[in-house]
């Protein structure tokens, strides 16, 4: 599908006085359409989150990906150095659940002041530090669908401090899929198994895929951990929540 792309938009932060850059990429449409949030790794709204969201513009979705680090490093994007993999922790580390928040509910209010989109469904993804950051979200009321993507520390730790993030769990309203490496370091299976026993007991719709031999990271394709067959089969997975929970 035909799209257009706006670089430069502003999106208004809920309960902040911060103007938040993000990344957006629409069909050329007529008919109402579902929107999306993308959710960036520790390396900002960089070429890999970028084509991500032009990906779901090609799919027939309204696609934003807000600049989750704008308070600390406006305009920051990097690659995948070991010296961006440091810099990016420690914007990472900065970041506050409540502020993350109010600048995801922001990207939502710029979604619904989109004609093609309104009151129409919307749901979120994300990978990496996004991916906690999208299993967070997830408790938005808006949020109807979650794609979380190798999401370290959901069940030791919440930006900014507080209870760990797994113990919001009974708040999430919409479904959510889970997908991990289990050569993920920074994930052991132990906390996936945490994760699933804590959906499963709060009865909320999800789906988990554990993916043999796939590292953090095994859906971007610009690093050294991409794994074509993991990222290909969640890719699917991905569209078919999508499809059925938003279209």
């Amino acid at each position: 599908m035909t799209h257009r792309e706006i670089r430069s938009i502003t999106v208004k932060v809920v309960n902040g006085d911060l103007d938040i850059a993000a990344y957006l990429a629409m069909p050329v449409a007529e008919t109402p359409l579902p929107g999306i949030v993308v959710l960036q790794e520790i390396f900002g709204v960089n070429g890999h989150i970028r084509d991500i969201t032009e990906r779901f513009a090609k799919e027939g979705y309204v696609a934003i990906a807000p600049a989750l680090y704008q308070r600390l490093a406006p305009g920051f994007e990097t690659g995948y150095t070991i010296e961006d993999i440091n810099i990016g922790k420690e914007y990472k580390e900065q970041t506050r659940a409540a502020e993350l928040l109010g600048d995801i509910q922001g990207a939502i209010g710029y979604l619904r002041s989109q004609t093609p989109v309104q009151d129409n469904p919307i749901g979120s993804i994300g990978f990496c530090f996004g991916g906690h950051v999208a299993y967070l979200a997830a408790t938005l009321p808006d949020i109807k669908a979650t794609a979380s993507f190798y999401g370290a520390g959901i069940t030791t730790m919440t930006p900014g401090g507080g209870e760990p993030t797994i113990t919001r769990t009974p708040e999430i309203n919409g479904t959510l899929y889970g997908f991990f490496g289990m050569e993920d370091a920074s994930i052991p299976a132990e906390e996936v198994d945490q994760i699933e026993a804590a959906l499963e007991k709060n009865k909320i719709n999800y789906r988990v895929f554990r993916y043999d031999g796939a590292d953090h990271g095994f859906f971007c394709d610009q690093r050294a951990s991409y794994n074509e067959k993991a990222a290909t089969d969640a890719w699917q997975n991905v569209l078919q929540l999508f499809r059925e929970k938003l279209d």
